[in-house]
């Protein structure tokens, strides 16, 4: 691909080739498209899908659907692009100087000049106020945790720099949607949901920190911390722990959600968080950390990997 002036578009390696950013939008949408990483959609999936998650066990919970979950879910998934792109805008604001450092992320549109810091605040003011819209659809409890949720997306792109643990903010941001989309459905937050989001933040460590081995010796040349850094050799060990520890609590949100109901509909739901645990199981026979290319797919992976409770959720509610 090249630019109106008929120099080559920088490339960046953890996006998608192909991606409708490159060929279908207007050329003057492309470097704020990017600044937004829709040519990556894997992370919209992964802010999206505890969101799903929340929804799905708090209409076991309740016994209870309704038509307005199907806004709900659509809702969530709108909003979750908008707010991961404003996330990333952010971002990428705030690390503009640490990026030009780093192979990876040198090409970005803001490191790279294709962006200026102005435009960027305009165009993250844009996609937060998008999101707002959405946000005010839902009841009162969930709008006042849709504002709460600016704190942990405001703190994270600072993390790597104070703590070796930037990945539990991270999980503290992306899985707030379960938080929300729980109090969306049944009005008022309850231990389902919490268990549920502390499950998201292990499995955010789990995914990450495989993600972050990718710029491991870029980020010790310029004194960037993560798990990644700190874990070193160890990393497997703290993988394998990262992924019980996601199984485990998902599976205690789920009794908590389930319990009352059937036998069959208890262990049919306790089937997602049992099923999913294979596949991160399947991730971590595969993990090779320096084989940068393969980090990126097990790291893709994870949208397979969340999505695969909800069908057991939906069957319980059936049986």
């Amino acid at each position: 691909m090249t630019t109106d002036s008929g120099m080559p578009e920088p490339q960046i390696p953890d996006r998608l080739k192909g991606s409708w950013v490159n060929t279908v939008a207007p050329a003057a949408t492309r470097p704020f498209l990017r600044l937004s990483r829709a040519d990556a959609p894997i992370g919209t999936w992964l802010l999206l899908l505890p969101c799903w998650w929340g929804l799905a066990l708090a209409i076991l919970y309740t016994g209870q659907p309704r038509w307005f979950d199907l806004w709900i879910a659509v809702g969530c998934a709108i909003g979750a692009f908008l707010m991961r792109g404003a996330g990333c805008t952010w971002n990428d604001i705030t690390d503009r100087d640490i990026d030009a450092g780093v192979e990876r992320t040198r090409n970005r549109p803001i490191p790279s000049g294709q962006v200026g810091v102005r435009a960027a605040l305009i165009w993250m003011a844009a996609q937060s106020l998008l999101a707002l819209l959405i946000l005010l659809t839902f009841n009162a409890n969930a709008i006042l945790l849709g504002f709460l949720s600016i704190l942990p997306v405001a703190i994270y792109p600072f993390a790597k720099r104070f703590t070796w643990w930037p990945q539990v903010f991270l999980g503290l941001a992306f899985n707030w949607g379960a938080l929300l989309a729980w109090t969306a459905h049944t009005g008022s937050l309850g231990w389902p949901a919490v268990m549920l989001y502390l499950a998201g933040i292990a499995w955010t460590l789990f995914y990450d920190t495989i993600y972050a081995h990718q710029d491991a010796e870029d980020d010790a040349l310029i004194g960037v911390k993560s798990t990644a850094r700190l874990f070193g050799d160890r990393t497997r060990q703290w993988l394998r722990g990262f992924m019980v520890a996601t199984i485990s609590i998902m599976g205690i949100a789920v009794i908590f959600a389930v319990i009352g109901q059937s036998v069959l509909a208890l262990v049919v739901a306790l089937g997602g968080p049992w099923a999913m645990g294979w596949h991160l199981a399947w991730q971590l026979r595969h993990f090779d950390a320096d084989d940068g290319a393969g980090l990126l797919r097990l790291f893709r992976s994870n949208r397979n990997a969340g999505l695969i409770p909800l069908p057991f959720f939906a069957i319980a509610f059936f049986v």
